[in-house]
């Protein structure tokens, strides 16, 4: 199921979105853009915390301690380091290629911070 490459295990949009969604999700997606960008669009029932806070030793919220997580950010580059980051720390992480950008494109839902029709900023 993943792609490894010199970074870390990747995995596509569609792999992500299936193993995140659903009724059993095998994994948490935990979004690690910034809260502006979190607020204008992201993926429903992913979980927020940015980059800028792992890296100063923030901790998982409740429903992702201890879960699998799938790793996402705008474009792929911050949830490489976030994955890379939390693995050192003892969880299982991988990435998801293209980032929101191509989760938007692959025409996977995307919503603002109030549950309507987001974007990707």
């Amino acid at each position: 199921m993943f792609l490894f490459r010199r970074n870390g295990p990747r995995v596509t949009v569609d792999e992500a979105r299936s193993r995140t969604s659903g009724d059993r999700p095998d994994a948490v997606l935990l979004d690690v853009r910034e809260k502006p960008e979190w607020n204008s669009g992201h993926a429903p029932g992913a979980v927020h915390v940015p980059l800028t806070k792992l890296v100063v030793g923030a901790t998982l919220p409740a429903e992702a301690e201890g879960r699998p997580l799938v790793v996402i950010c705008r474009s792929g580059h911050r949830s490489q380091q976030a994955a890379k980051l939390l693995a050192e720390r003892g969880a299982q992480a991988v990435d998801v290629e293209g980032g929101m950008n191509a989760w938007a494109a692959a025409g996977h839902p995307v919503v603002d911070e109030r549950g309507n029709s987001g974007q990707i900023a």
